[in-house]
């Protein structure tokens, strides 16, 4: 079977161009351009995730030298955090739009995320984990 001599990337496929720790927040720059409300886009998160940012910081989305920030998230409409996204990875998003802004939000899932959760609760402060013996 042949190789095709010329093969073309979607013209869907955005990938970043900076990613930023900045006002408590995880910045994913892409490149300037037109976001339209109900499509389609592959980004890749291509630089790595600075160390100074928090497991819990929120992921926002700036386009071009646009100061905007638009919220990335789930599918489900929740905030994604630092903790669910992970570099050189591609992420499925739709652009949704509103009268005032718009949001990137993920069709797929995003990494898992650690569960801080408490097992149960029964009305009484939960007890302080035991202090480590040396």
């Amino acid at each position: 079977m042949a190789c095709k001599t010329s093969c073309k990337l979607c013209d869907r496929l955005v990938i970043s161009q900076a990613v930023t720790f900045a006002g408590g927040n995880v910045v994913v720059n892409l490149p300037a351009g037109s976001y339209r409300n109900g499509c389609k886009y592959c980004i890749v998160i291509a630089q790595a995730i600075p160390a100074a940012a928090t497991i819990n910081a929120p992921v926002v989305v700036t386009i071009g030298t646009g100061t905007e920030q638009y919220p990335l998230t789930n599918r489900c409409c929740a905030q994604v955090t630092a903790c669910g996204i992970r570099t050189r990875t591609r992420y499925s998003a739709v652009v949704s739009t509103s009268a005032t802004g718009g949001a990137f939000r993920l069709l797929g899932k995003t990494c898992p995320c650690p569960d801080n959760s408490l097992a149960s609760i029964d009305g009484t402060a939960p007890a302080a984990p035991p202090a480590p013996t040396t």
